[in-house]
């Protein structure tokens, strides 16, 4: 396997006004940082600057943002519960990419009430199945997180969650190592279409 390390880019999936999402993403992303397997990119997605419309002629912001993508190995997305699913602005940006998604794994580090936003994750799953990329079985959840950090962003109980986020990143590492690898011997492309009953007597 290669030994050049996964980089992997953190989307902090939410922009509402008084998220707790930043605590969460700064505890993950030091546990990312504190594993010489990654390296790290941070896209807050509430100062991303996203254009409303998603055009044939992007803005500067969301060429920049799907470079981004592009340039990633694996994903993690850092997503709370809303309504049972997970927010606009997280669905918004996964639709600027397409192609940067491809053969790629997706981790989630959720988020919520008594559910620990796992509903959202669900939901997820199957939007990046659609993208052709990889999710990730294990998880890292929180159950009322507003409990579970201190006022310094510290996890209270922090061995169960940063054994959660090992657990994670040792599949997000083997993933994404057999992914790229297996990108750069053959690029990624969709099935080819299949053929209708015409095309089919035409060979005949």
């Amino acid at each position: 396997m290669s030994d050049k390390p996964i980089h992997l880019v953190i989307l902090v999936g939410s922009n509402r006004e008084g998220r707790f999402a930043p605590v969460i993403a700064n505890w993950f992303t030091e546990q990312v940082r504190s594993n010489a397997d990654f390296t790290v990119d941070v896209i807050d997605l509430a100062d991303a600057a996203l254009p409303a419309a998603i055009s044939d002629t992007p803005s500067a912001e969301a060429v920049s943002f799907c470079e981004r993508l592009a340039a990633a190995d694996a994903f993690v997305m850092v997503v709370p519960e809303y309504n049972h699913s997970f927010p606009a602005v997280l669905k918004h940006a996964i639709d600027f990419g397409y192609h940067e998604w491809q053969a790629k794994p997706v981790g989630f580090v959720s988020y919520g009430g008594f559910a620990a936003g796992l509903r959202a994750v669900e939901h997820l799953r199957g939007v990046m199945a659609e993208l052709h990329a990889m999710t990730m079985r294990d998880t890292v959840s929180f159950q009322n997180p507003w409990d579970a950090f201190d006022d310094q962003g510290h996890a209270v109980r922090p061995d169960g969650c940063a054994a959660a986020a090992a657990v994670m990143l040792h599949q997000l590492k083997w993933w994404a190592t057999a992914l790229r690898q297996a990108r750069r011997a053959e690029p990624y492309i969709e099935a080819p279409t299949v053929p209708n009953k015409q095309d089919l007597a035409d060979v005949g």
